[in-house]
């Protein structure tokens, strides 16, 4: 894995061999990231990555500035993952929580300024997750959404819906809420 800009830039970590999360590639990562550095600046703010997987989204939103990060994971090995590259850099803005990411929406009581959610694609409640995010406590006013999807999932229905985004095989509709 390796983190793209900012105070991390250019550190690479190597993933372990038995990590099941498919990692947002680094194309899509610096493009996104290109994109919501045009929306909203990262500096002293808050993210939120569900579905952490690497961490790879929840480093470059730390390593780009914001002031805290939380990081969901449910699985061991990648929750573990996230915790020694925090050991590594020496981090304290980066937050790993091991738990299932629909109880910590349904229990979420305080707001982010970014909530990015990349579900396994073949998860049996995707289509359920960028509305129980954007009707949740996690957003208010300006909060951005990212949600990462295949091409086969399309959500410009929904409320806040902002702009869609592909980078080879990887999807991102972004939502600002309102």
């Amino acid at each position: 894995m390796r983190i793209i800009r900012g105070k991390y830039g250019r550190r690479r970590f190597d993933v372990p061999k038995n990590i099941t999360a498919r990692p947002t590639t680094d194309f899509a990562r610096e493009n996104l990231f290109n994109v919501l550095e045009n929306i909203e600046d990262f500096e002293g703010k808050t993210a939120l990555d569900l579905f952490a997987g690497t961490g790879a989204i929840s480093w470059e939103f730390a390593s780009r500035g914001c002031k805290e990060v939380v990081a969901v994971e449910q699985a061991s090995v990648q929750a573990a993952f996230i915790r020694s590259v925090k050991e590594k850099l020496g981090d304290t803005s980066v937050k790993v929580i091991k738990g299932d990411v629909f109880k910590y929406i349904s229990t979420a009581s305080r707001r982010f300024d970014f909530v990015f959610a990349d579900p396994p694609y073949d998860h049996p409640r995707f289509e359920e997750i960028p509305e129980l995010i954007l009707s949740s406590p996690l957003v208010g006013k300006g909060t951005v959404v990212i949600i990462e999807h295949s091409k086969n999932r399309d959500f410009s229905t929904l409320p806040g819906f902002s702009q869609h985004r592909v980078y080879g095989s990887v999807n991102f509709s972004i939502f600002i809420v309102e």
